[in-house]
């Protein structure tokens, strides 16, 4: 029985595959185990492919291109209980793969290799360029962190080891470099047994390029965290501006607000309807957010929100919009009978503008209540609440 695969996506290693691959049976020899070292090659054209098969290695061909691809096919064809995935640039060394072998066995389902000096990693002299090591990995690391809870100190690392059936269930579907992100995150939501290993980074043995593109995939990395945490994304920025816009909202109804020479009037009043209403709508786009990442299968399934739509329906949330619409009309037809008492007559600014701000407010909260009911129930079709 294969215990460890050894799995590299590979595409135009040429110079470095023969080298990880002797250093993948060291490790295997090592870490006392059975195991299989499977090349996931995403469509090279320097003979990778074949010098990966004269070295014993099993080729797995990806069509589509790109590293996730790579590693979901990789992944699904391996035939050990555990995966062991890392770059074929010869960054990582293959021969040191026993501790997260002795990590997985008893019992880790995930293992993340640390290169951070911080976690007890070890970073060469040119293995790491600088805006990586000190603004890249930290920043998403912590963001990472923070997002998720999960206790990981180099959330990007390419060397990581986990149980083949556990990963496979998670059902990884990005194709790029969020694929690293994608893996932890999940992870972190199903809460599996997570922990790591420091290890040392070497310069890879390349002569071109990495394929690698910092800005480009760092941007996809914290838009694809972005995504799966509506709630800092949406609803904690949703729920301040609501809140900021509301009080200022609310406080100036009854009339100006002075503070020593400072004089918060109906100007203020409009600006805090723009803040109250913006912080609405990204309040909706939070709840429909996290909606769809769980009936897309993005996210796992969400017991809080489907708990939500046994109290919400689209019956009550029309009658919450119908009854903020009203009180929004309501306003409108005291500014028009005191425009009448001025004989459709020029209104004093400040007073007309005190009733026509909350009916123009309060109108749309109501009518954004309403359409973003329907398109709620539309999206928790899926849902199947008990």
């Amino acid at each position: 029985m294969i215990e460890v695969t050894i799995l590299m996506p590979c595409l135009n290693e040429a110079e470095t595959l023969a080298s990880c691959v002797r250093k993948a049976r060291a490790g295997l020899k090592e870490a006392g185990c059975e195991g299989e070292i499977v090349v996931a090659d995403n469509g090279s054209s320097d003979g990778s492919r074949a010098l990966a098969e004269s070295l014993g290695a099993r080729v797995v061909p990806v069509e589509e291109k790109g590293y996730g691809n790579a590693l979901r096919a990789g992944i699904a064809e391996a035939r050990g209980k555990y995966i062991l995935m890392g770059d074929a640039d010869d960054s990582y060394d293959f021969s040191m793969i026993k501790p997260f072998v002795q990590k997985l066995r008893a019992g880790s389902e995930l293992v993340m290799g640390c290169r951070m000096p911080r976690g007890g990693g070890t970073i060469l002299p040119g293995a790491m360029p600088w805006k990586h090591r000190w603004l890249g990995n930290p920043v998403l690391s912590f963001i990472g962190r923070l997002f998720f809870n999960c206790p990981v100190t180099d959330f990007h690392c390419g060397l990581r080891g986990f149980e083949t059936s556990i990963i496979r269930s998670l059902n990884l579907q990005t194709s790029g470099m969020e694929f690293a992100s994608e893996m932890v995150i999940k992870a972190s939501f199903r809460k599996l047994s997570i922990s790591e290993v420091p290890i040392v980074l070497h310069p890879d043995g390349r002569s071109r390029a990495p394929h690698l593109r910092s800005w480009r995939d760092g941007w996809r990395h914290m838009r694809f965290m972005l995504l799966f945490s509506p709630r800092w994304l949406f609803m904690f920025p949703g729920v301040f501006l609501s809140a900021l816009g509301g009080i200022f909202f609310l406080v100036l109804m009854s009339g100006p607000l002075r503070w020593g020479r400072i004089v918060f009037d109906t100007n203020t009043m409009l600006v805090a309807a723009m803040i109250l209403l913006l912080g609405f709508q990204i309040l909706y786009f939070g709840v429909f957010t996290r909606i769809y990442t769980w009936v897309t299968g993005l996210a796992p399934e969400q017991p809080r929100l489907a708990a939500c739509f046994r109290y919400f329906n689209l019956e009550r949330g029309i009658l919450a919009g119908s009854l903020i619409t009203a009180s929004g009309v309501s306003f409108l037809l005291a500014a028009v009978l005191k425009w009448k008492e001025l004989d459709f007559g020029e209104l004093d600014n400040a007073s007309g503008l005190r009733l026509i701000i909350p009916a123009v407010t309060l109108t749309l909260l109501g009518m954004q209540m309403i359409f973003a009911s329907f398109f709620l129930s539309i999206l928790g079709l899926q849902c199947n609440p008990k």
